[in-house]
């Protein structure tokens, strides 16, 4: 019996319309109190190749930003995670939800058996899968699978599971959703490099549709690595004022000096020669790894493109990032032989290989 095979047939994408990227600079930049430090994240800020990140938070009466007069951290001290988590519980759902729309407009979302939701930054129970199932109509008796706290990687977590459930039902029709409102952490930090690790991150969901239908792209074997006594670099801890994202500065070196290590590389790419990839869908974490990655495999200026322009137009939307870079690819040309990349907690490098079909 020949072997049943995963497709990843469309991917819808939403972002909100608040624009918080030069707001949130220049409410860090205020924040520097030493002059020297000050320039240097003007400098880093203006060569993180972000030019927008989008926010559930909404505008004030006036049409502030969240950091502005009245708005939402506008306060002596920061919201509390209680009062972050029922902004989370409200809007995650409607954001999760515009996504669906979009991809509905491209494929069919009948039928629907199995949902995968990726989500790390908000908690609510109901979980929000279960809210966005109720909402869009989905029947009771779907399978449901939340994901949660995994971070960048998560959309290859999701996506990996769908391609299980479909392998083992080929009649499965599996909708995987990441929703991420990474702009509900912001903290009261006043040095260089926290700073500049909050104002990368952005809100952003995107929705897709797994089946054995072969269209749009097939879904290869997955893969997974961790480099070695790495587990502080990226982390997430829970505080009373949101969840604070720890991103430091090594990340970029440690995983350039991991991509030049052989073993590394080929467990980084499943196996694969760089020189065989024509499609490279690496999780826009930040200018620096996408140089790291792009400078450490060899890779020609233009093989990350589509990464680059999810980062300049979006930031880093945590798990729905690289849902967005997938997006791109399958607008086409086709791939022959593509790689889907994202780094997180760990830290892991997470993956699978893609082809087009169809």
């Amino acid at each position: 019996m020949p072997e049943v095979a995963a497709y990843l047939n469309a991917i819808g994408t939403a972002v909100p319309d608040h624009d918080i990227h030069h707001a949130f600079i220049a409410w860090a930049q205020a924040r520097i109190e030493d002059e020297r430090a000050a320039k240097l994240f003007a400098r880093m800020a203006g060569r993180s190749g972000i030019e927008h990140r989008w926010s559930v938070l909404r505008r004030t009466n006036d049409g502030g930003s969240p950091v502005s007069a009245e708005g939402f951290y506008a306060k002596p001290h920061l919201p509390g995670t209680a009062a972050r988590m029922r902004l989370y519980a409200k809007e995650a759902p409607k954001l999760g939800i515009a996504a669906i729309k979009a991809l509905a407009a491209q494929v069919p979302i009948t039928g629907v058996t199995h949902f995968v939701v990726a989500s790390c930054t908000g908690f609510v129970a109901p979980g929000v899968d279960q809210i966005i199932a109720r909402q869009i109509g989905l029947h009771p008796s779907i399978e449901r699978l939340l994901i949660g706290f995994m971070g960048c990687y998560a959309a290859v977590a999701a996506l990996r599971t769908a391609r299980h459930i479909v392998r083992s039902e080929p009649e499965a029709r599996v909708l995987v959703l990441c929703v991420e409102l990474s702009t509900l952490h912001l903290q009261a930090e006043s040095e260089v490099e926290p700073l500049l690790a909050m104002l990368q991150f952005g809100d952003g969901a995107a929705a897709a549709m797994v089946t054995a239908e072969p269209k749009g792209f097939a879904i290869g074997q997955p893969f997974a690595t961790t480099l070695p006594d790495s587990q502080e670099l990226i982390r997430w801890d829970v505080t009373d004022s949101g969840f604070a994202m720890h991103l430091s500065g090594e990340v970029p070196g440690r995983i350039a000096a991991g991509l030049a290590d052989p073993t590394f590389a080929s467990a980084a790419t499943g196996g694969r020669a760089p020189g065989e990839i024509d499609g490279w869908a690496v999780h826009a974490g930040g200018r620096s790894i996408l140089d790291a990655v792009e400078h450490s495999l060899g890779l020609a200026p233009e093989a990350l493109a589509a990464s680059r322009s999810v980062l300049a137009a979006n930031g880093n939307m945590s798990s729905a990032t690289l849902m967005f870079v997938l997006a791109r690819l399958l607008a086409g040309p086709p791939v022959r032989d593509g790689v889907a990349l994202a780094f997180g907690p760990g830290l892991a490098a997470e993956g699978f290989g893609f082809r087009s079909v169809g």
